[in-house]
């Protein structure tokens, strides 16, 4: 299946499956953590956040308590900022929590080459020191520049340098599912686009 900008290679993760994946990861967290006293979650924006807070209605239940739940934008801490974005999409970094002496779970959707992270490890650290940063991700999908690896990882996933993994998110883009794409150049777009 086509898109406009890639072909859909395989289904990783449906609806279901996606849930049930949350759900693993909300359990290890709790008993990784031995419960969730002094534990906090900050999401990377966009879905890094969509995750943290599905994580977090499923832990709800489970230890009796709402934790709280940041949002990280990591624009200006990105290596790369000034190389691939002309113009940066900066949103809003909401911390209402002191991270001070907390465990941090850091969420993102996709761990890939492992800069995403790097650069939220540093802006995250302007906010204080935690006592202990964990990682949470719904998809590893190799390849790593920096010597970064998840405490929590939802699926591990082999990629090639053409393939890209797509993570869909109701609250963003009202589908749960996890695609392995290929990423098409401006000649196949064209191709697909004409026939």
């Amino acid at each position: 299946m086509y898109t406009s900008d890639y072909k859909i290679k395989a289904v990783i993760m449906d609806e279901k499956s996606l849930n049930r994946t949350l759900s693993r990861l909300a359990h290890q967290i709790v008993e990784s953590n031995r419960g969730v006293e002094n534990l906090a979650f900050v999401g990377i924006l966009t879905r890094g956040v969509q995750i943290a807070e599905r994580l977090i209605e499923k832990i709800e239940p489970i230890e009796g308590r709402r934790l709280p739940l940041g949002m990280l934008d990591i624009t200006f801490y990105r290596d790369d900022m000034l190389q691939k974005l002309k113009k940066p999409r900066v949103q809003k970094t909401d911390i209402p929590f002191d991270i001070e002496s907390k465990s941090v779970v850091l969420v993102d959707d996709v761990l890939y080459t492992g800069r995403t992270v790097r650069a939220a490890l540093d802006a995250l650290m302007d906010f204080g020191r935690p006592a202990r940063i964990q990682l949470a991700v719904l998809i590893d999908r190799g390849h790593r520049e920096l010597p970064i690896k998840a405490d929590y990882v939802g699926q591990e996933i082999k990629t090639t340098a053409g393939e890209e993994v797509r993570v869909k998110l109701k609250n963003v883009d009202s589908e749960d599912s996890v695609y392995l794409v290929e990423t098409l150049n401006e000649k196949k777009q064209h191709e697909i686009q004409v026939a």
